[in-house]
């Protein structure tokens, strides 16, 4: 049930039939829109800025950051009894996917986001649209609602998208620093309940905000999340986007959380991460984790997102824990993995270790799921077995 409900959220994340990446790979293209005008406290270097993403249906205020974001935030959020949103963009790290604000991933078309759409907001019929320049080809829009005094959610989307704000009053800032950013965002992660709330929490919003800054920070903070003290959810989902996003910089992190992470639940979900990874050296990773961990349930995890990278070194992996583990379910795992590879691969090594192999539960196994392949290969080898 496990590597169901991770497929699922992958697959509502990414877009990905694997998966993943999630996050597959999970970096984000943005492509080019426009957002409100300028105000005359605008920076320098916003003023020279060329790109645009669209605000429709909001009563639009243009602001500067200023000296701080998280006094400017703190600023905002003490005048905002009723809800209002507040965004600004960062670059966003490279990769071949755009981002829409429900955590949808697409090819670079999201359309119009309707931010006050899952809050059950009602449209209002006034209309405004602004232009907020942006700078660069790639960017990241940070979005946080705020009522009642404090932020009450945080999402992201692509600066392609158009943002309908049903009505409320958004402020746009201007000149916001991404290593601000990234600084105020992890106050919102280290504060929340990961396991309360899962993606739909304020928590995972600024965590995925973070993944997809294209900052040094950025990653210097995902370290900071992974480190044994941390709660068990945290762990997890940080190494998913470090694995999905953070390139170099995730793998290397990715590595020493699978040697040394202490649960070895998290250690499984990272041999989950590196499989998203598109880094030379994580598949070498997970085929470590696959012969060396000290826990069956991660090798037999490591075992099945191998089946899924597939490849020579990983179908060497899966048959060689058929044959050499000491673990008995370790190895009924590898059998499903093999069951996960392209027929043309798996089948014929069922069909093998179905004749073969000297443990009956493992034969019995690759029995079971070469009757789920439906191919023609695996009926005539049931024909043969019977009218011997």
């Amino acid at each position: 049930m496990r590597n169901e409900r991770t497929i699922s959220a992958v697959r509502k994340v990414l877009g990905l039939a694997m998966i993943v990446a999630g996050i597959g790979s999970a970096a984000v293209q943005l492509a080019r829109g426009g957002a409100p005008a300028r105000s005359g406290q605008a920076s320098a270097a916003t003023a020279q800025a060329t790109e645009a993403s669209r605000i429709e249906n909001a009563k639009l205020e243009t602001r500067a950051a200023g000296a701080s974001l998280d006094a400017t935030m703190r600023e905002i959020a003490g005048t905002a009894e009723k809800a209002k949103w507040v965004g600004y963009h960062v670059d966003q790290v490279a990769g071949d996917r755009g981002v829409c604000c429900n955590n949808d991933w697409n090819d670079g078309n999201c359309g119009t986001c309707r931010l006050e759409k899952e809050n059950g907001g009602m449209n209002s019929t006034t209309h405004t649209d602004g232009n907020v320049k942006l700078e660069g080809a790639r960017q990241l829009v940070v979005l946080y609602r705020l009522e009642a005094k404090q932020v009450v959610k945080i999402r992201v989307a692509s600066e392609d998208c158009t943002l309908d704000v049903g009505g409320l009053p958004f402020v746009w800032l201007t000149g916001v620093k991404a290593t601000e950013s990234v600084a105020l965002l992890a106050t919102y992660v280290r504060g929340s309940d990961f396991e309360g709330h899962r993606e739909h929490g304020i928590g995972n919003g600024a965590l995925t905000a973070i993944a997809l800054h294209a900052d040094a920070s950025a990653d210097r903070t995902l370290e900071s999340f992974v480190t044994p003290e941390q709660r068990e959810e945290l762990r997890r989902q940080t190494a998913f986007w470090m694995g999905a996003a953070r390139g170099k910089a995730g793998l290397t992190a990715l590595q020493r959380m699978a040697k040394t992470d202490p649960s070895s639940d998290v250690r499984a979900h990272v041999a989950f991460a590196l499989s998203l990874s598109h880094e030379v050296g994580a598949l070498d990773e997970m085929i470590r984790m696959a012969h060396d961990d000290t826990s069956s349930h991660v090798r037999g995890q490591a075992l099945f997102w191998l089946a899924h990278k597939a490849g020579d070194k990983a179908v060497g992996t899966i048959t060689g824990a058929i044959e050499n583990d000491p673990d008995t379910d370790v190895k009924k795992k590898a059998v499903f993995a093999l069951s996960q590879l392209p027929k043309d691969e798996g089948v014929p090594k069922l069909i093998a270790v179905a004749q073969n192999n000297r443990n009956p539960a493992v034969r019995k196994q690759a029995m079971f799921w070469l009757g789920q392949s439906n191919d023609p290969r695996a009926l005539q080898f049931f024909e043969k077995v019977l009218t011997q």
